[in-house]
């Protein structure tokens, strides 16, 4: 999972040769000199795909219809074509619906669609097919071609699909929770288990937890103006984690009141030193106190 990202990052922003002349290397230097240019285009995809994924968020922001859609169409002529289905992907986690993201390339507007769970994207393309020059895929995720001049007609009707098709489940993101599991099981020796069954990713997921009543030390803050570095106990045991595009949530966390958290366990490597850290995938507040001699 670090090695296929950059692989395929040299065909989303040039030319995907490099990456077969790297495992085609006859050297070992020949192999790390072209392994170390594919991986500065990684660099420069992540910050691409941030950049456009901003920019995207931002157009939603700003516009009240979008803001109150069903679906999500955006078009820009200037974003890179190689991106537009990871910018889909993040604009999902911020805006939970179907989602397409569409630039200009040979003189059409072109893009990739991406889905939320259980509603059929394909389908729902299939009805705006008369605005399409082309399409295909499956039932989360298609590519699609249209005429500029179309852009706006097929937004209006896709809207229209989606929000004909989309079911009230449909509407809410949902995790899926693999045990609850109290802070203090958190321990090096059990993280050890759980890596004996990686690698992880589609097919074999990481175990995704919750445990519920935690609350802040005191020392939780916003890190990098949209992320959330929580210090948090439960009866006395102490964790640390890290919320990516949380920090709203900070003015919540810091009253003190209870809270569930759901989470991955991952090791945080910090200038030489290793330990256990949280990855936050949501945060659920709840009503009740929990006294202060839990500390």
């Amino acid at each position: 999972f670090g090695f296929a990202p950059r692989i395929n990052a040299a065909g989303r922003l040039g030319d995907a040769k490099r990456s077969v002349e790297m495992l085609l290397a006859e050297t070992v230097e020949d192999a790390f000199a072209k392994a170390e240019i594919i991986n500065e285009t990684n660099k420069e995809r992540r910050t691409v795909d941030t950049n456009i994924t901003r920019e995207a968020l931002e157009m939603i922001e700003q516009d009240e219809f979008l803001r109150g859609s069903s679906s999500t169409v955006l078009y820009k002529e200037t974003w890179q074509k190689g991106v537009v289905g990871i910018v889909a992907s993040r604009c999902i986690e911020k805006y939970y619906r179907p989602t397409i993201i569409l630039t200009h390339s040979n003189e059409l507007a072109t893009g990739s669609a991406r889905s939320v769970v259980g509603f059929d994207l394909y389908s729902a393309l299939s009805e705006c097919s008369d605005l399409l020059e082309q399409f295909g895929g499956h039932m989360y995720a298609a590519g699609l071609t249209l005429k500029p001049e179309n852009v706006e007609k097929f937004r209006l009707k896709f809207e229209e699909v989606v929000t004909r098709k989309l079911t009230v489940d449909q509407r809410t993101p949902q995790i899926e929770i693999d045990t609850e599991l109290p802070l203090s099981m958190i321990t090096p020796s059990f993280f050890k288990i759980i890596n004996q069954m990686a690698p992880f990713g589609p097919g074999n997921m990481q175990p995704v937890f919750v445990t519920e009543g935690v609350v802040d030390s005191g020392d939780s803050r916003v890190v990098g103006e949209t992320h959330l570095k929580l210090s948090i106990y439960q009866d006395g045991r102490m964790a640390e984690g890290i919320a990516f595009g949380m920090a709203d949530c900070y003015s919540e966390v810091a009253k003190g009141k209870p809270f569930d958290i759901c989470y991955c366990i991952e090791e945080n490597h910090f200038r030489g030193t290793v330990t256990l850290q949280l990855k936050i995938k949501d945060i659920k507040f709840r009503e009740e106190e929990i006294p202060e001699d839990n500390f």
